[in-house]
């Protein structure tokens, strides 16, 4: 699991670990979760930076049904390694 740092708007940095990444569309989307061992809170989040950036600019995916979708692929994903996720 590779730990990954975030800046968020107002909060500063911020630690991550990416359990997961696919494609849908032509757009990338992490997993991440706030805790490396256990129980943790997880977001998805989406690339949204463009090809010249130099950094990656994530968003955090909060359309329902966005979330539904690509969730569904998170699913698939983890479950092939053992993991359950709960949408």
């Amino acid at each position: 699991m590779e730990k990954i740092t975030l800046n968020i708007d107002g909060e500063g940095a911020q630690d991550f670990y990416a359990l997961e990444q696919t494609v849908v569309a032509g757009k990338t989307y992490l997993l991440v979760t706030d805790s490396k061992e256990g129980d943790g809170e997880a977001f998805i989040l989406r690339d949204d930076s463009e090809s010249e950036d130099t950094d990656g600019l994530y968003s955090i995916v909060d359309s329902d049904q966005e979330l539904r979708a690509v969730g569904q692929i998170f699913v698939k994903l983890l479950d092939e390694d053992g993991i359950e996720l709960d949408l």
